[in-house]
């Protein structure tokens, strides 16, 4: 696969691992004859450490010998965190540490969750964009606040603290988003 066809969420096989692209930035060249450069924020999905990849638009990167599987969050307990595969209801179990940038978006009526499965081992897990949550605790409603105003900090149902308009009070359902934390708007 060309290194110019590569798309952030994609599974690339790089240094004999497979990487999970999470952004991706182009540096167009402002003299003639000169390369397009790629630059990849990856995560290897056996280390979990973060990979930066840069090659030229002609580069090819391998493809990574992996399934994506549909699955559904079950649980967690002290240790790990559990999933069932949708089709074949198999389960997944990846520790606490496996999924500490997911856990705070994890509930379990989220749909959209894939398992990352490499080598038959379940790796890692990849959400949906965009998940909706509640809020749980934050300062009351301020009256006459629109959604210009300034922001609070919430905390939602899952722990995380992210920032919402004042005019948003606990109870509210809020969608965020799963890549940088972010409010993106409030839900119904």
């Amino acid at each position: 696969m060309l290194a110019k066809d590569v798309k952030p969420g994609m599974v690339v096989g790089y240094q004999g691992a497979p990487c999970f692209i999470e952004s991706v930035t182009v540096q167009t060249p402002s003299a003639r004859g000169v390369a397009t450069i790629y630059k990849f924020r990856a995560r290897n999905l056996k280390t979990k450490r973060k990979v930066d990849i840069t090659l030229r638009g002609e580069d090819e990167l391998q493809d990574a010998d992996f399934q994506r599987r549909p699955v559904k969050f079950l649980y967690a307990d002290a240790t790990h965190c559990h999933f069932m595969d949708q089709e074949t209801f198999e389960q997944y179990s990846l520790t606490h540490e496996e999924v500490e940038d997911e856990r705070p978006y994890l509930t379990e009526e989220l749909e959209g969750v894939f398992a990352l499965i490499y080598e038959g081992r379940c790796v890692a897990i990849q959400l949906p964009v965009a998940v909706e949550l509640r809020i749980a605790e934050c300062t009351p409603a301020v009256r006459g606040g629109s959604a210009t105003s300034r922001n609070k900090p919430a905390k939602l149902e899952t722990g995380l603290v992210i920032q919402v308009p004042e005019y948003l009070s606990p109870g509210d359902k809020v969608k965020v988003d799963t890549r940088t934390g972010e409010f993106l708007g409030r839900v119904g």
